[in-house]
């Protein structure tokens, strides 16, 4: 079945457009609570969203949407991604939603949507619901419409359960630490959560003003964050996504740790515990060699999956992991989370930053990666990838790199770009392949 509505992780689009409008949020809502309607008790979602102006209207839809199927809605306002994963276990909701496109600007939108258990959902169950969203809704009768209620501590519920992810005896009194929540959903719990635990916070990106959420800052625009560790001398610098379910690190000289380098400072210090669990991390095949043969130099495997942290996530579910992400900056800890949770990993960083006494250009530099080099090409319309050119120019790239690299060529699946992706020990080799794949990627789209 085509999936016209879901994609690498669900649904995304620019607002009041295609997927993206109030008569779909109320459409999802009705086919999700349709299928989440499930024994004789009352039926509860929990919805969160992001910073965007379009957030109300998205809101407001889907609480159209579920009530009118008959089930009741609990709204938490701006939270993280995870903070709703966790509040619909914790409330024994049978689904959760979050309203956010992520590092998308304000201009786009999305739907998350999340299962009793907190997880994800598999594509089965987003199947199910796409063959629904293509039939009439089935109202109930007016006296079983559901009701909808606005909760006022929900912040103070998910500060209190990221703060549990750092051993009690450890606190941050005396580092220095910015804070760039993106003007997005973490911009009021993930600096009171640092903050709470002793360090000094100079926080960033904590003024929405409803358009202004991933805007010149948060971890995929790093540039401010950069100065500002620097002029501030800060120890370190947090940098969120507009969901806050990522995170990238800036260390004291001002350099980028991506999720690869928090994946192995991570990974080490639990097999030094011995509490890493499924002999190694899982991973996308978007992280970098050096990851992989660092693991496998202290003993421990990379699994690689398709890109996206719901992949990633069901990977580490069947294999026993309790470490996985993604190099964009999802950290998955199974230990203390059901998804990417970019607070929690900044606790873990911050907590081996206080133990080790190093400064953090020294601590996440963990190994050293090869040279990797991503651009993407956007296109409007077309199958570019399945152009006679293109694929040539691809397998002549592939057989150039055998032995010595990788390449990784996808359509993403939250935008109408393709990424191409090339590693190897040779940089001027995987910049030469890159440029000429992208080349002949643009003639064909």
């Amino acid at each position: 079945m085509a999936r016209n509505f879901f994609g690498t992780d669900g649904i995304r689009g620019r607002t009041n457009e295609g997927v993206m409008t109030a008569a779909t949020a109320m459409r999802v809502g009705q086919a999700a609570g349709t299928h989440f309607l499930r024994g004789d008790h009352r039926h509860r979602v929990v919805i969160g969203k992001d910073t965007r102006l379009s957030g109300y209207m998205m809101e407001s839809a889907l609480v159209a949407g579920f009530t009118s199927v008959g089930m009741d809605v609990i709204m938490t306002g701006p939270l993280p991604t995870p903070a709703i994963a966790l509040l619909t276990r914790e409330m024994r909701a049978d689904l959760g939603v979050m309203i956010s496109a992520s590092h998308n600007p304000f201009e786009d939108n999305g739907i998350k949507l999340f299962g009793p258990d907190g997880y994800k959902l598999s594509d089965k169950a987003e199947a199910a619901i796409e063959r629904l969203l293509e039939q009439e809704p089935l109202l109930v009768e007016p006296e079983r419409i559901g009701r909808a209620r606005r909760i006022e501590d929900a912040r103070g519920r998910y500060i209190h359960a990221v703060k549990q992810s750092v051993a009690s005896d450890v606190r941050f009194d005396g580092l220095k630490v910015v804070v760039d929540c993106a003007n997005g959903a973490a911009y009021q719990v993930a600096p009171s959560a640092i903050w709470e635990l002793g360090a000094d916070i100079i926080p960033m990106g904590v003024e929405p003003n409803g358009t202004n959420i991933n805007d010149g800052v948060g971890s995929t625009a790093l540039d401010a964050i950069k100065a500002r560790v620097i002029d501030e001398g800060a120890d370190i610098g947090i940098a969120l996504d507009g969901d806050a379910d990522r995170l990238i690190v800036i260390d004291e000289k001002g350099k980028t740790v991506d999720g690869d380098q928090i994946m192995a400072l991570i990974a080490s210090r639990l097999k030094a515990l011995g509490d890493l669990t499924g002999d190694g991390v899982v991973a996308t095949v978007m992280s970098n060699l050096g990851l992989e043969r660092y693991l496998e130099g202290i003993g421990l495997g990379l699994e690689r999956t398709k890109v996206g942290d719901r992949y990633v996530l069901e990977r580490m579910k069947e294999g026993g992991f309790n470490v996985g992400g993604e190099q964009s900056g999802h950290m998955i800890l199974l230990d203390h989370g059901t998804t990417g949770d970019g607070t929690i990993a900044a606790l873990r960083i911050l907590a081996s930053l206080v133990r080790s006494g190093k400064p953090a250009s020294e601590l996440l530099h963990v190994f050293d990666p090869v040279p990797q080099l991503l651009k993407n090409v956007r296109y409007s319309g077309g199958k570019p990838l399945e152009n006679t050119t293109v694929r040539q120019v691809i397998a002549e790239a592939e057989q150039e790199l055998a032995g010595k690299g990788r390449l990784v060529i996808r359509p993403s699946g939250t935008e109408p770009v393709i990424r191409v992706m090339a590693e190897g020990d040779d940089a001027a080799q995987v910049e030469t392949v890159v440029d000429r794949i992208c080349a002949a990627v643009e003639s064909a789209a």
